[in-house]
Formats: structure tokens, C-alpha cells, sequence
């Protein structure tokens, strides 16, 4: 996405009126209003501008167009999930979408923190910026997955930046950045290959050097854990340690358990009844909840014909798995509100990332990145409600500095989002031993 100076975004915004405030008029016009850059320049040599998000009123109008005008499919055969989401949820949370949501709520809250726009590599790269009143706090850069964004976030920026005035102690504040994945929200969209999570590890080093900060700590989970991990691998000088609450099947899986769970043989007699029900799980959700990565994987832009047209077939596609990976399965409304759903939907759609944020699984699977152990000290936390859940003796080979490792009582895949307060004690427990 392009992203303009503020007087190119009130033109775009004429335009987009005059043609009807159609979504065409506005891709064409690369989307440069979705926000309001700082108008001292467009962003060459380094330099950082402020960021403010602020999507043209024909936007909403052209998506309530849509969402009214939505071809529904005949319905389900089953009377469960599955068949994927069923109709009456999704029925009701898009009328919602349509007639009660709104998205302006979600900007203030966005707006609500400094933002910037930053080239690196030819992108640029969207993020929040947040320095604790803590001159000795500890900088953190901390990545979102798929399918979510930086609204996963921001319920765990004011324990984090303050936690004097959040159950917690000075020693533990944090420094916060947040950035966007490229492909996701206000970030730009790669237009070349090679944007896997290697390379956006290499480019979150350079954010954090350019910020200033000498030395800094990485934090993640779905994506953001692998980008961390990929940090960990390339461990630049600065960084003192990762923290993830995903961990990678391929690397700490017991290799006669990988090979079993690859070849569709039973689980291996050596393994304990609490390692089983971990490998049945594994293979459960390989054999029963991996589609949509198998598909992203392999053909990205295939499904993204769909979702880029689509906001009804963009919110069955997310929320197909914000259902089954938060700790509430299947009723995710348990552990966020529709509004928190929506609003990170709705930045999928006014974006048009639901199609750019899926290729970041075609480059990991081309990029044939050797997963080595990771040199820089790891601290751990198990949800229970993540999708895989190994025990810590299965990490001693991918992480041989494992210096915190943890299973919680709540939370899931979206832990920041579903348990802000945990999550944030967590995190301050991780690093407490990595702080230089």
C-alpha cells in the first residue's frame, strides 16, 4: 500500500466521492489516504515520520454496500462446525458488522498511541512506538501473526511501557515497538519475492538500530514467534533474547514422533501419556485444521481472488480461525468481544491485506530456511489453548539457552488479546533475566 502526505489524501478523497466511493476508484489510486504521513517527505534516507490512521469515509460506505449486498451460500449439510463457520454465526456477526460496528472507534483507538512510517528495504514499514517513563526500561519489539494485527496489542502496551501503575515494578517496563508484518495493515505490500520471515527478522533489527536502541529484546507468536525464532537464529549484536508463545513442530518434535506424525503411523510406544495426547493433537489439527495454510502455502493468490472481493468471504476466512485457535474453541465472542473481532477484520478489508498477509506462508515454504538451534537465551509461555503444546524437554535442541519456560492456566493462540494481564506478566517474567 502507498501510503501519502496529507494534501494527496484530501485529493483521493475527492476523487473517490466523485466516482461513487467505490473500492475500485480507491485501489487505483493505491489506497494513499488510508493514512496521514507527516508532510515533511515521503520517507527516503531513514527518516521517520508520524503516522495517523484515517480511512476515507467512501470506504465504509462501499464496504455497508457490499456487506448488504452479499450472496449467501445455501447453508451447511451438518449441523456442526464441521463444514467450517456455520451460518448463523457468521449471518450475525456480519448484520452486525453492517448496521451497529463502528469503525471510527477503532481508529481513536489506534490514534490513541504515536505511530509511524518508516522505509526499510523499499518498504514502508508501519509501527507503534510507545517509551515508558522508565529511562531503564527494557526495548521490546513485539510481532502480531495471521490472521491477526496490532489490535492484538493494545490492551498490553500500558502494563508493559507502565508498570508502576499496572500490578507491576519498575525493573520490568518495557520500551514497546510494534510493528506491522509487510503485507499487513498500514505496512506496504511486497511487490517481489523473498519476503519471508528471514528477512523481515534482518529488517526488525534495522528498525530497532534506527530507533536507537543498542541492544533489545523479541517477542512473538503464529508469525511473530517465527519471525523471533528467526532472530534468534541470526542473533545481530544487539539482540539479548526472544520470548514466544508458538513453537515450531518441525524443530522439537522427537524425530521418531515427526517421522510418525509424517507417515500416518501410530504414536511411538516411548512416548509418555502426557507426549501422546500432544502428538494426537498435533495430528489432529494437521489432519483437520491445516487447510487454510495448505492453501496458502501453495496457492495464496488464488484465495485472495475471494477475500479481496469479498468482505463476507475475508470475515468466514479469518474468523474461521480466530474461532478454533482462542482458548474459548469455536466461540471466540467467550474471549473477545465482536467489536475486537471486527475491528481486526475491517483492517484486513480497508487494507486489502486479507490477499498480501497469506503469501508470507508461500515465502516461508520456498525460502528452504534451515531451522538451526537458536544461540540467544529463549524464554517460553504454553497457552492451553494454543494448537501445539510441547513439553519442555522437547526444547532442548531447538533452544539450548531456555532460561524460562511456562504453561498458563487460560489463554490461546491470541493470548495478548484474549488474557492482556497474563500475558503481560509473562512477558515481564521472560526477560527479568535477560535484561542487560
Amino acid at each position: 500500500m502507498t501510503l501519502s502526505v496529507k494534501p494527496a489524501a484530501v485529493d483521493l478523497s475527492r476523487r473517490a466521492l466523485l466516482l461513487g466511493g467505490t473500492a475500485a476508484a480507491l485501489s487505483n489510486a493505491s489506497l494513499a489516504s488510508f493514512a496521514n504521513a507527516a508532510e515533511s517527505g515521503t520517507g527516503g534516507n531513514g527518516e521517520i515520520r508520524p503516522f495517523k490512521a484515517e480511512v476515507p469515509e467512501p470506504a465504509l460506505i462501499d464496504l455497508r454496500r457490499r456487506l448488504a449486498a452479499t450472496r449467501w451460500p445455501d447453508g451447511e449439510t451438518v449441523t456442526d462446525g464441521s463444514q467450517g463457520v456455520q451460518p448463523t454465526t457468521l449471518r450475525e456477526l456480519v448484520e452486525y458488522w453492517q448496521t451497529d460496528y463502528d469503525w471510527r472507534i477503532a481508529e481513536r483507538r489506534l490514534n490513541v498511541f504515536p505511530q509511524y512510517l518508516t522505509k526499510i528495504d523499499g518498504l514502508d514499514i508501519h509501527f507503534i512506538h510507545v517509551r515508558s517513563k522508565h529511562e531503564d526500561a527494557l526495548p521490546l519489539i513485539m510481532t502480531h501473526g495471521w490472521p491477526g494485527s496490532v489490535f492484538e496489542f493494545l490492551k498490553v502496551v500500558g502494563p508493559l511501557t507502565n508498570p508502576t501503575a499496572n500490578g507491576g515494578k519498575a525493573k520490568d517496563a518495557f520500551h514497546l515497538v510494534l510493528p506491522s508484518i509487510p503485507g499487513f495493515g498500514f505496512s506496504d505490500k511486497p511487490n517481489r519475492t523473498g519476503w519471508n520471515p528471514q528477512r523481515i527478522a534482518t529488517i526488525w533489527d534495522m528498525l530497532m538500530t534506527r530507533l536507537g536502541y543498542n541492544s533489545y529484546v523479541s517477542q512473538g507468536g503464529d508469525w511473530g514467534a517465527i519471525i523471533s525464532d528467526a532472530l534468534g537464529r541470526q542473533a545481530p549484536k544487539g539482540l539479548l533474547g526472544i520470548h514466544v508463545n508458538r513453537i515450531e513442530r518441525a524443530t522439537t518434535l522427537p524425530p521418531d514422533a515427526a517421522q510418525a506424525l509424517k507417515s500416518g503411523t501410530p504414536a511411538p510406544d516411548a512416548l509418555t501419556p502426557v507426549e501422546k495426547q500432544v502428538f494426537d493433537e498435533a495430528r489432529d489439527f494437521l489432519n483437520n485444521g491445516f487447510g487454510y495454510a495448505a492453501i496458502m502455502n501453495t496457492r495464496p493468490e488464488t484465495v485472495g481472488y475471494a477475500i479481496a472481493d469479498s468482505p463476507v468471504g475475508l470475515a468466514a476466512w479469518l474468523y474461521d480461525k480466530i474461532a478454533d485457535w482462542v482458548f474459548t474453541r469455536g466461540e471466540p465472542e467467550k474471549a473477545l468481544t465482536k467489536d475486537a473481532i471486527l475491528d481486526n477484520i475491517t483492517l484486513y478489508w480497508l487494507t486489502n491485506t486479507g490477499p498480501s498477509s497469506g503469501r508470507i506462508y508461500w515465502e516461508n515454504t520456498v525460502s528452504g530456511a534451515k531451522l538451526t538451534p537458536i544461540s540467544v537465551p529463549v524464554g517460553v509461555t504454553i497457552f492451553p489453548g494454543e494448537v501445539y503444546k510441547p513439553p519442555k524437554e522437547w526444547l532442548s535442541a531447538a533452544y539450548p539457552k531456555l532460561v524460562y519456560y511456562n504453561r498458563a492456566d487460560r489463554g490461546g493462540h491470541f493470548a495478548a488479546w484474549e488474557e492482556p494481564e497474563l500475558f503481560s506478566q509473562e512477558i515481564r517474567a521472560a526477560f527479568r533475566n535477560m535484561r542487560s
